[in-house]
């Protein structure tokens, strides 16, 4: 049965695992000819990589199964978990047969992450050949299952990542609108200041112009009262025009009256 006609993300997938074993096949006829240890050990993380990518398409194959399993009929749901199960057992054995080379390398097996999260475990994975086909499709489902709950852990960090980010971007751009308006206030401050600065001086100005004026009355008056004081004290005194409008001393006028007569 053509997997095309059934669903043809389905056919993708599948295609896309089938390159994947191919390369995985390839690695490991590599992996037999090289010597060097360090060599066989970068050999072996790369063909752990293909395994995990291999291990998410399947969980993304029978995501899609399960989707189309209400719409298929029970020769072609039998089918699809026929192949998916032949997915299963194919990629156990490319995991049995990683951890033997391990084994050999004496390297520790890279499956065996600290966090128990990974899928391909030592302590996680049957060999095929020990496995019934009904223990491949839970072994399976349950690997899946773990690497679900790790992306949706991993979804989860992100999410509260990006909520600290804009979190933190309101509050820069809170804080910035608040420093514009600083700004603003202090342009309006030393505006005022220069302007108020201003009008001191102007006010300074007119103050020691009135001062002069001031200070010039001031000589003329007292100027006016000392030549009146010294035309009283000495009316003889012929230095000291008269004043306009200031009468002459009495004994001048009488001097003048006696002349006439």
């Amino acid at each position: 049965m053509d997997l095309a006609s059934v669903n043809e993300e389905l056919a993708e997938i599948d295609g896309q695992i089938a390159d994947i074993f191919r390369a995985l096949q390839n690695g490991f006829q590599k992996l037999d000819k090289i010597k060097d240890a360090n060599r066989r050990s970068r050999q072996l993380e790369e063909l752990t990589d293909k395994m995990r990518d291999c291990k998410r398409l399947i969980k993304d194959f029978e995501r899609v199964v399960k989707d189309e399993a209400g719409s298929v009929d029970p020769n072609t749901s039998k089918f699809l978990n026929e192949r998916k199960q032949s997915l299963i057992k194919e990629l156990n054995s490319y995991v049995a047969l990683k951890k033997q080379h391990a084994s050999e390398n004496k390297r520790v097996d890279l499956f065996d992450a600290p966090s128990g999260e990974d899928a391909f475990g030592e302590e996680n994975v049957l060999l095929a050949s020990n496995m019934t086909n009904q223990q491949l499709m839970q072994h399976g489902d349950n690997l899946m299952d773990e690497t679900d709950q790790a992306l949706a852990r991993s979804k989860q960090t992100v999410q509260e990542t990006i909520n600290v980010g804009t979190e933190t971007a309101a509050a820069l751009k809170a804080q910035t609108e608040q420093m514009s308006r600083v700004v603003n206030e202090l342009d309006s401050i030393h505006f005022s200041m220069k302007k108020a600065s201003k009008l001191v001086k102007e006010i300074g100005r007119q103050v020691a112009t009135d001062r002069c004026i001031m200070g010039l009355l001031f000589l003329i008056v007292a100027g006016v009262i000392a030549v009146i004081i010294v035309k009283i004290v000495n009316p003889h005194n012929k230095d000291i025009p008269d004043l306009p409008g200031l009468a002459p001393p009495v004994s001048r006028r009488l001097l003048s009256i006696v002349e006439n007569k």
